[in-house]
């Protein structure tokens, strides 16, 4: 990854083969775990949403993401590093759990930036990410998909994952059509915008 700071990024992964890295509630919950004690203490998240074999973050670069240590022989940012070491953890644990050897995830995850432009893609980015499951026919409402931050900015959980005072300053959503604004789908050629090329998920 190549990150700056003080920029928005649109980072995701899927499962090797796009085989599932999710199957059941435990799953997605130890992997936000992980993802609490690797990565969060390197950036603010805006959005996320974890799907059955791939997920999706909307992250706010800071100095700390953006920092360079040293990782074996290779320089690696802070944010970079985190994903690296929630993506090994996790694939150790659900290795264990499912009698399972070998990779788990695609071995490169990818953060797109954001600022393109006068296109607001980072507006663009946190609906897209929300209405994920939706838009593959899992549930019938967004409000029925637990494992992102729709319900959050909903109201109705209290989830803390998301810096949703920092979202609304940086995205500029309203919060009264908060919910009207989710359900506008994201088309085609806007959500190949958030990705790298030939690399939609």
């Amino acid at each position: 990854m190549n990150i700056i700071a003080n920029e928005i990024y649109h980072i995701y992964n899927q499962g090797n083969n796009r085989e599932d890295i999710f199957t059941s509630d435990d799953e997605y919950v130890k992997f936000l775990q992980l993802f609490r004690k690797f990565v969060l203490p390197h950036c603010k998240v805006l959005a996320y949403c974890l799907m059955p074999n791939h997920f999706h973050f909307e992250i706010y670069a800071t100095e700390d993401s953006a920092n360079i240590k040293k990782v074996g022989n290779i320089f690696s940012c802070q944010l970079s590093n985190g994903f690296r070491l929630l993506q090994s953890n996790y694939a150790q644990w659900f290795n264990k759990k499912r009698g399972r050897t070998g990779s788990l995830f695609r071995q490169k995850t990818k953060a797109k930036g954001m600022s393109d432009g006068s296109t607001n893609h980072g507006y663009i980015a946190f609906h897209y990410i929300h209405q994920n499951p939706f838009s593959a026919n899992l549930v019938s409402k967004l409000e029925d998909w637990p494992y992102c931050s729709f319900p959050d900015y909903a109201g109705l959980r209290n989830g803390n994952l998301c810096d949703k005072a920092l979202a609304n300053q940086l995205i500029g959503f309203n919060e009264r059509d908060f919910v009207v604004e989710s359900y506008k789908l994201i088309g085609e050629e806007m959500s190949k915008k958030l990705f790298f090329k030939d690399d939609g998920i």
